[in-house]
């Protein structure tokens, strides 16, 4: 458009000349700046695929990682059933048979009543697993139920 107004004005031919070529070298000067401007953008935009793809790979061994722990769970959670319906079995056991309750002691029957009592229900519960980690259970082996008494290793 500027270059149609210089046209226009009807001045002298090489005052024509130069106003257009000024035009021409503003244009080319605008040119350059959003070639490097273009540049610049295709160079972040590569960076910052580059970035995603390594945040992708990131996310998909964190994946990989929480499927293997979760399956490392589950199965600790399975031996844990087991070893707790062996435990209760033992118990029940123990608390049946008459040589039990005389080779126990008193503290040693009430330990085991205890967690006879205790155990039952959750050996008769439904199975529940959660998603998230519960750190809140206790094991039945707590630090509280250890003897560190000596006497009671006839038993």
């Amino acid at each position: 458009e500027q270059g149609l107004q210089l046209l226009e004005l009807g001045g002298s031919v090489e005052e024509d000349y130069i106003r257009i070529a000024r035009c021409f070298e503003a244009t080319r000067q605008r040119c350059c700046r959003l070639e490097q401007d273009g540049r610049r953008a295709r160079e972040q935009l590569a960076r910052a695929e580059a970035e995603r793809a390594a945040l992708e790979v990131k996310l998909k061994h964190a994946r990989n990682q929480v499927e293997v722990e979760m399956k490392k769970r589950h199965r600790a959670e399975a031996e844990l059933e087991k070893q707790e319906r062996k435990l209760q079995l033992v118990l029940e056991l123990l608390m049946r048979e008459p040589w039990g309750n005389e080779a126990l002691s008193r503290e040693q029957c009430s330990v085991l009543s205890g967690l006879a009592g205790r155990r039952l229900g959750a050996a008769l519960a439904p199975v529940r697993r959660s998603s998230a980690v519960d750190e809140s259970c206790q094991s039945l082996l707590s630090h509280s139920d250890i003897s560190y008494d000596r006497t009671e290793d006839d038993v």
